[in-house]
């Protein structure tokens, strides 16, 4: 798995966790919420930290919280 791959992998865990959609991701994150779904879709292959640290905001974590994860121990 790519370390996109894992990012993609990582939100799409935290929004079920949560109980959140895509859309609504992005209402909270303020970022439109094509870009979620480009991340998810693979057609946004490099989100940037800050692009990462609004989706953190949104789902109220920190990047270290984000990060702090097995699938990226690999």
């Amino acid at each position: 798995m790519t370390t996109y791959e894992k990012i993609a992998q990582r939100i799409r865990n935290l929004c079920t966790e949560k109980n959140i959609t895509p859309n609504k991701l992005g209402s909270l994150s303020g970022i439109d919420p094509s870009t979620i779904t480009s991340i998810f879709y693979g057609k946004s292959k490099n989100p940037g930290v800050a692009t990462l640290a609004k989706v953190c905001e949104g789902l109220n974590i920190t990047l270290f919280d984000f990060f702090n994860d097995p699938i990226f121990k690999k």
